[in-house]
């Protein structure tokens, strides 16, 4: 049968206007000298890891049956967020969903707090029961795939808008939350999608369009190894299914087809079975994105640079002509149909997995069963199937141990019940337009409990701090409002908690000015909450400071305020953001947030390189990574700039110290890795790669299409003049530089299957260190002061980062400590290095007063490595030196080191930093 020849005409017109725009789009900035995307070809098959053997055998199977269109089918999209499928040999559509921390627009799922809450926690155990819940719910929902969590943004800019989804402004940090996210959603069936895919640090100029190229990210080849890729790594050795690319492009060219990302990098050295997919929208080409490794087009209906439903497409019908015209290898076609359908056995999908059963288009039970038509039959869409469980508790969990008390001057925390309050900021509040108001969280009115975009989630409901304080409060008086207003005169007891915020997200809203970045506000407060600050400080003897933000933000304005006597940061908490916050203020539990970024002083502390890029032209934006490995505390530290509060700051309502420190060596270490295994033939290659018939690509007979969903077949005529121009061998696409057919077996000393050479995640050394819940309790604590703004209230220990016991009340608080360990390299290599850099992180128990617990912490062979650009392999740099492993509460905390060389350790020591 004709594709409908209306569409056919469409799509004629946009291939041209598509034509006329081309040259415009060729216009870009030059990419700096010595950044470079080499080529990397042909896309490495997958299938020959030991833990994916089993999948891939049975989904070889299965696609050896399928015809041409079949396999086209299932690697894109006819509808935004489903798979095609292959019915006849009961392969499903696939289901993928947003978000990052909850199902998103959907009912009856739990609002967990966002991926920066989560990280400020602290806790490997908790972070995987947020996992194991989000997965539950994904599962319950009948979605096949959870998109998140997030790696990428790192956190490079402090303005970036989705820093907020991921874990924290440091790679292990994020790669350990990270892969805990990984292994508890995927232990429920579902398919994790490690994202962004690299270089989205900032959401302006992110994506291609019809006048403008996206920003190039331009990193060097250690920096994208030791920074940017390692938390992919860490979700490529832990399991994960699926990895998402990015929008801009790496060192000018696009991630969606950037051949050295994801067929040298991802499928080859860091050895992915997965599949690899676009994020919604981000396909800019059809043969050159297949070549370059691309496994799955979302949503599929791109073409023209980004013209979504319009019933055009880059794959689809395109890729079926390609494969038949000869431009696209069959046996690339036969890797990406394969690792769809192995990702779908390795997760056990095969098994009893649940269909969908809502519908992100609509509220209402019965709606469209073709959303993407302009016509189409109604049935039931939505089930209202309740995925909640007591999922509430873990939510509620993670948003409390993520409060991060930075300041707690005179014992003022914990409060009394009968103390007067007056709450100012209509932060402290639910949005009184509704708590689902504003699409995809766009707007700033009320709480802030997540940052605005596809990483968000509707809540069932929001416990708000204001009506937690009414309850527990006997006497409670609230202003509503962001402007300090005319109060009665203040006792000396009277006590100000002051409710401000800080937001950001996705770049497909602008709020309040700020185009997903906060490029208008910057690191300042919103709606002139610094000022609501100074006010109520210059009325009130006692304010209390709680910040609900998307990251840092400056506080030089009111933080050495003496009436400001504690500031907490609540992070981004989610549905449960009223009991966790108020339990800490009277406390019922004792703080144990730690700072998954750091403090500045001032933005300007930060390297001009880290600012938003922007450009007056219509040229491709280039956003050099000069810095390199020098981001946030590791940027200022080696600039000695104090920050206000620094990397893994947290106070606690006690008091907690190190002691009996030990280091143990596991691995004698050279200074290359074990060679590593040899890497098998992949079943793939078994697949046939005959030029398949025209016939495979016809439509059905009696076949009626609806117009903008998007189908693999072609036309009888389209089809079959395809398949002579490959069956001639005429076809003459111009391949890309470096472009063969031929599969390599130049494979690369570093790489290996699942994350990279398996010899890097050999224990080189294991510390262990006992913390002690000191009977004393210390509440009383200061700000962090620093050389731009010195605190003359100062009482912190440096070592333990609790305060003088002289200054604190007497009662004796339980808690959990965290301990943070970082490496500092040993000083007479040839590299430079940071002067520490976080390499693990444990967290205990409660501990009673007087109550210890001993806890463990891991360094493996590449953390103490680097990577060498011209051996192209991870280096011990010194085997015999000496590496200094700090441990502490804080960046600018680490009171105890132990020795790699003598294997002794010490306390009690002035730290690095």
């Amino acid at each position: 049968m004709e594709f409908p020849s209306g569409l056919r005409s469409l799509s004629l017109v946009l291939l041209v206007a598509s034509s006329a725009f081309a040259s415009v789009l060729q216009r870009r900035d030059p990419v700096p000298d010595g950044y470079v995307a080499a080529p990397y070809y042909p896309a490495p098959y997958g299938g020959w890891s030991d833990e994916w053997s089993d999948s891939y055998a049975k989904a070889v199977d299965m696609v050896s049956n399928m015809t041409l269109a079949e396999k086209v089918n299932i690697t894109a999209g006819p509808c935004v967020g489903n798979t095609g499928s292959v019915p006849r040999l009961g392969f499903p559509q696939l289901c993928l969903q947003d978000g990052p921390l909850g199902v998103r627009t959907t009912d009856n799922i739990t609002a967990f707090p966002a991926g920066i809450t989560t990280g400020a926690t602290w806790d490997k155990d908790l972070i995987y029961q947020r996992g194991v819940a989000i997965g539950k719910e994904f599962r319950g929902k009948g979605a096949n795939f959870y998109l998140g969590p997030v790696v990428g943004a790192l956190g490079r800019k402090p303005r970036g808008g989705r820093n907020w989804e991921g874990f924290g402004a440091d790679p292990v940090l994020q790669a350990i939350a990270g892969a805990e996210t990984i292994r508890g959603a995927q232990e429920q069936g579902v398919i994790a999608t490690l994202k962004h895919l690299i270089g989205n640090e900032q959401e302006l100029y992110r994506m291609y369009n019809l006048l403008q190229q996206a920003y190039s990210s331009n990193i060097d080849d250690r920096t994208l190894h030791e920074l940017y890729l390692w938390p992919f790594a860490e979700g490529v050795h832990a399991g994960v299914g699926s990895i998402m690319t990015a929008y801009p492009a790496v060192n000018g060219s696009a991630d969606s087809q950037n051949s050295y990302l994801i067929n040298g990098l991802l499928k080859e050295e860091l050895g992915f079975q997965g599949l690899v997919m676009t994020d919604w929208l981000a396909q800019i080409s059809g043969v050159a994105s297949a070549l370059a490794g691309l496994d799955m087009s979302m949503p599929g209906d791109t073409i023209g640079n980004n013209i979504p439903l319009t019933g055009l497409s880059d794959w689809q019908y395109e890729l079926t002509r390609s494969v038949l015209n000869g431009s696209v290898p069959v046996d690339r076609l036969n890797d990406m149909a394969t690792r769809v359908v192995a990702t779908w056995y390795q997760l056990g999908q095969d098994q009893d997995y649940p269909p969908p059963n809502f519908s992100s288009n609509t509220a209402d039970a019965v709606g469209p069963l073709y959303p993407g038509a302009v016509v189409s039959p109604i049935g039931v869409v939505n089930q209202y199937v309740n995925v909640q469980d007591d999922h509430w508790k873990v939510a509620k969990q993670v948003a409390q141990e993520a409060i991060t008390l930075l300041k707690n001057n005179g014992s003022m925390l914990p409060l009394s019940t009968s103390s007067s309050l007056f709450v100012f900021g209509t932060d402290s509040q639910a949005d009184p337009n509704g708590i689902n108001s504003c699409t995809d969280k766009s707007c700033n009115h009320g709480l802030v409990g997540m940052g605005w975009g596809s990483g968000s989630a509707n809540y069932p409901y929001l416990d708000d701090p204001i009506s937690s304080l009414r309850r527990k409060a006997t006497n409670v008086t609230y202003y509503d409002t962001d402007t300090f207003p005319s109060v009665e005169t203040p006792t000396e007891d009277d006590v100000a908690i002051v409710f401000i915020n800080s937001d950001s997200g996705e770049n497909s809203y602008t709020v309040e000015d700020n185009h997903g970045d906060r490029d208008a506000d910057g690191l300042a407060a919103w709606h002139g909450g610094d000022t609501l600050v100074q006010n109520a400080a210059a009325e009130y003897s006692n304010v209390v400071v709680v910040v609900h933000t998307v990251g840092p933000i400056t506080m030089e304005s009111w933080i050495d305020l003496p009436s400001v006597k504690a500031v907490l940061v609540a992070h981004l908490p989610g549905q449960e953001a009223g009991d966790s916050l108020t339990e800490v203020l009277y406390g019922e539990v004792s703080p144990s947030g730690h700072l998954p970024y750091s403090i500045p002083v001032s933005e300007d502390d930060y390297p001009d390189s880290v600012g938003l890029v922007s450009t007056p032209t219509l040229s491709q934006i280039q956003d050099t990574y000069s810095e390199g490995l020098y981001i946030d505390y590791r940027y200022l530290n080696k600039a000695g700039t104090k920050p206000r509060f620094a990397f893994g700051h947290g106070l606690s309502y006690a008091n907690f110290s190190f002691s009996n420190a030990t280091i143990t060596r596991v691995t004698e270490l050279s200074t290359l890795p074990p060679a590593r295994d040899p890497k098998p033939i992949s079943p793939v290659a078994a697949l046939n790669t005959t030029l398949p018939p025209a016939a495979e690509a016809y439509y059905p007979v009696g076949f009626v299409a609806i117009w903008r969903y998007l189908y693999s077949w072609l036309s009888d005529i389209e089809a079959d003049a395809a398949y002579a121009i490959g069956a001639a061998g005429e076809e003459t696409y111009p391949y890309p530089e470096g472009y063969s057919s031929e599969q390599r077996t130049d494979v690369t000393a570093a790489g290996g299957a699942s994350g990279g050479n398996a010899a890097l995640w050999d224990v080189a050394y294991t510390i262990s260190v006992t913390i002690t819940n000191e009977a004393a309790a210390a509440s009383a604590s200061s700000s962090n002061s620093n050389s731009s703004s010195p605190n003359t209230n100062a009482n912190t220990n440096a070592n333990t980062n609790t305060t003088d016991t002289t200054a604190a009340a007497t009662t004796a608080f339980a808690g959990k400590a965290v301990a943070q360990a970082y490496v500092q390299f040993p000083t007479d290599i040839s590299y430079d290095t940071p002067i520490i850099q976080l390499r693990d992180f444990a967290k205990t128990a409660t501990l009673a007063a007087g109550e210890s617990a001993t806890v463990e912490l891991t360094l493996t062979r590449k953390d103490v490595s680097v990577w060498d650009v011209m051996q192209q392999n991870w280096v011990v740099p010194s085997t015999t030196g000496r590496y200094s492993v700090w441990l502490g509460q804080a960046s600018d905390a680490l009171g105890t080191v132990c020795y790699s060389d003598t294997l002794s350790c010490e306390s009690g020591v002035e730290g690095p930093v």
